[in-house]
């Protein structure tokens, strides 16, 4: 038990330069949102709701992260600082980063009937902060979203997705670049922020509005057409 532990203590630090210690680590809320969240889904698999709610609550207040007691997640997952939502059909694998203020939503289905709402974030993901990854998507494996997208499709394996809504972009290498580097926020300061890229992201997000708009036009014109054609023949 205490291996585990340290090992876990471990992971965060090799992806957080701050702590001077595991023991100060032990101090983040997101270990103990984790950590209180393990009770809460053991108690959620025995179908005492109750009880898991009632632990979600305290952990909630206690650590400003609200995981869902149903929600599934795999070994050495790290939220750095707080202030998350994880919804219950969310999936989470191994060595999963999130920062700040990131939602993992789900969508209501129309019909009522609960099924899987939530996203799939494969091993090695990282979100950064005010993320927001919405709907039973797939995150692939080593994707990174990088702050403030919102993500509503799926994300390709080592991707890395920026804008509004999230597009896949090349930042230093992208998918190509080494897994064994960890990219702390999803993606470089320096590029996330570049003005000229944001411009370009916005230029694509027009362009493809008056694409979709164009391509309607066309059907309808199509449409229209369709029954003065049949009477020429005729």
């Amino acid at each position: 038990m205490f291996g585990r532990l340290a090992a876990y203590l471990d992971s965060i630090r090799a992806r957080d330069p701050a702590p001077h210690s595991r023991a100060e680590i032990l101090l983040y809320p997101g270990v103990w949102a984790l950590g209180l969240h393990r009770v809460a889904h053991a108690l959620y698999r025995r179908r005492l709701f109750f009880l898991a709610r009632a632990v979600n609550h305290f952990a909630r207040a206690w650590t400003a992260i609200d995981i869902h007691p149903g929600a599934t997640i795999g070994r050495n997952f790290f939220i750095d600082h707080g202030f998350v939502v994880i919804g219950e059909t969310a999936e989470i694998g191994d060595d999963v980063t999130i920062y700040q203020c990131v939602t993992l939503g789900g969508t209501s289905p129309d019909n009522g009937v609960a099924g899987k709402r939530h996203p799939t974030l494969a091993d090695g993901v990282i979100i950064g902060s005010g993320a927001q990854v919405l709907g039973p998507i797939l995150v692939g494996p080593r994707a990174r979203v990088g702050a403030n997208a919102v993500v509503t499709r799926d994300v390709p394996a080592g991707a890395v997705m920026v804008g509004i809504p999230a597009r896949p972009t090349m930042v230093e290498g992208g998918a190509a670049e080494t897994p064994s580097r960890f990219v702390p926020y999803g993606t470089p300061c320096s590029e996330m922020f570049d003005p000229a890229t944001q411009k370009i992201e916005m230029m694509r997000c027009e362009l493809e509005s008056m694409r979709k708009r164009l391509d309607a036009l066309l059907a309808e014109r199509a449409d229209d057409a369709a029954p003065h054609a049949e009477r020429d023949r005729a």
